[in-house]
């Protein structure tokens, strides 16, 4: 992997070409998990690639590619998100229809799961669970403290609990 991100830094264009599919799954799995459609997600992934090839000579440390493509991805996501919402009522921006496009999550109760949650939690589940991200390595992504991170995973996981076992949540009360 870091020598097509070498290759690819020296403008190789197969060697670019190359390391984008081979993360074209994650992105598309992350991307949708935020914007929960498939034109937007098309149009953040080919934002994503644009920029990667014209900001390559940028990545400090190859071992950090994936997070680094990563922010940049969730940035086109997050502008994205931002014009619908001048546009449209955000309950229609957050609203998932996941059938066999999302090839990464074939577990139904996965998709039901994160249909439900709201996107701040839906993302750090995504990027932790998901793609296998460190905390550390989704602080960077976010640009948020570990600890913020640390709590939205203590926050996703109380709230699939009570998705879960709403019966919990009676007799505690």
């Amino acid at each position: 992997m870091n020598t097509l991100i070498r290759k690819a830094q020296h403008q190789d264009e197969e060697s670019f070409v190359t390391l984008m599919e081979s993360n074209a799954k994650d992105m598309y799995k992350i991307a949708y998990a935020i914007l929960s459609n498939n034109e937007d997600v098309a149009d953040a992934i080919q934002d994503t690639i644009l920029s990667c090839w014209e900001k390559l000579h940028t990545l400090k440390q190859e071992e950090y590619f994936k997070t680094w493509m990563t922010k940049i991805l969730m940035n086109h996501c997050n502008r994205i998100l931002r014009k619908k919402r001048r546009l449209v009522p955000t309950d229609t921006v957050f609203d998932i229809q996941c059938g066999e496009e999302c090839s990464g999550y074939k577990n139904a109760e996965w998709q039901e799961m994160l249909q439900c949650i709201d996107e701040k939690y839906r993302i750090v589940l995504v990027l932790y669970y998901g793609e296998g991200f460190k905390v550390r390595e989704i602080s960077e992504i976010l640009q948020e403290s570990e600890s913020a991170v640390k709590r939205r995973l203590v926050g996703a996981r109380k709230r699939m609990e009570q998705m879960y076992y709403p019966e919990k949540r009676r007799d505690s009360k």
